[in-house]
């Protein structure tokens, strides 16, 4: 899912990838990019809580770096809004946001990452 919203440009909510605009063409990719990210999304909003926090370790894994600076990072910046995609219905937003920042409590607890400080 992270992959998938890179791959697409905000500022006209268009999926490009530059391999597959190739060899199907922009309007083709860009179609089954947005169908792969809907789908995506739509399976981890159907995983329980358990099985979303295993599949945000893994990923949390495969970074280089702590995974400590990563959730502190995350709590600051809040870049995990941004992954939902542009067809995402209301309630699916709220349930994504839900779900991943009671994840990221967790981690921040098992991690003993900082919070952020609302006065700065």
């Amino acid at each position: 899912m992270v992959y998938l919203s890179s791959l697409r440009d905000t500022n006209s909510d268009r999926y490009e990838h530059h391999g597959l605009a190739l060899r199907a063409g922009g309007e083709e990719s860009d179609s089954a990019l947005r169908a792969s990210h809907s789908e995506s999304f739509a399976g981890w909003l159907c995983l329980s809580l358990e099985a979303q926090k295993a599949d945000l370790d893994l990923y949390l894994s495969a970074l280089e770096n702590d995974k400590r600076t990563i959730v502190e990072a995350w709590l600051l910046l809040k870049p995990y809004r941004n992954l939902p995609p542009g067809t995402a219905r209301p309630a699916e937003r709220e349930l994504y946001l839900s779900d991943f920042e009671a994840l990221l409590t967790l981690l921040k607890n098992e991690y003993g990452a900082a919070a952020p400080d609302p006065d700065a």
